[in-house]
């Protein structure tokens, strides 16, 4: 099955669309192919309604919510690639993630809200594929006060 049909079966099982492929607040692109690199800027959670998730984790929002945050940054990833790419079936590996978490200065489970992100990659990529190194951690604030931030480079063909 291809990235492209994980991702619709996906989307079916959870009665749910896409969130839209965000449009750049600022000067930078949303997506940069190097040679056989992607590299993502970095995504916000935004719900397929388009609406920004905002909060602490460790305060406002709890793990779980974190991670959901995270799975809706991932989502706009996904549909950046797809925007700019034409499909999801030119990744050829997840190389890197980098998330970034919102947190109060005692949270210590970073990991597991970027899980949120990883864990919809593998699904959707498979689990070599989709599987690249990663780095989560925690700051005491973000753009537009959203809980996550995420980047990420792709091997694409």
């Amino acid at each position: 099955m291809s990235a492209e049909e994980r991702l619709a079966a996906k989307l079916s099982a959870l009665g749910m669309s896409m969130p839209p492929a965000p449009t750049p607040k600022g000067v930078y692109r949303p997506l940069i192919v190097c040679r056989k690199l992607a590299f993502t800027a970095g995504h916000l959670p935004v719900t397929p309604q388009g609406e920004l998730i905002t909060g602490r984790v460790g305060d406002e929002l709890d793990l779980e919510a974190g991670y959901q945050a995270a799975q809706w940054a991932a989502y706009g990833i996904l549909a950046t690639l797809r925007r700019e790419l034409g499909s999801l079936d030119r990744i050829v590996q997840v190389v890197k993630i980098l998330g970034v978490v919102n947190c109060t200065s005692d949270f210590t489970h970073h990991p597991s809200v970027i899980n949120g992100c990883s864990e919809l990659f593998a699904e959707i990529f498979g689990p070599e594929a989709g599987v690249g190194a990663r780095s989560a951690i925690g700051t005491n604030s973000l753009p537009l006060g959203v809980p996550v931030e995420i980047e990420a480079i792709f091997e694409v063909k």
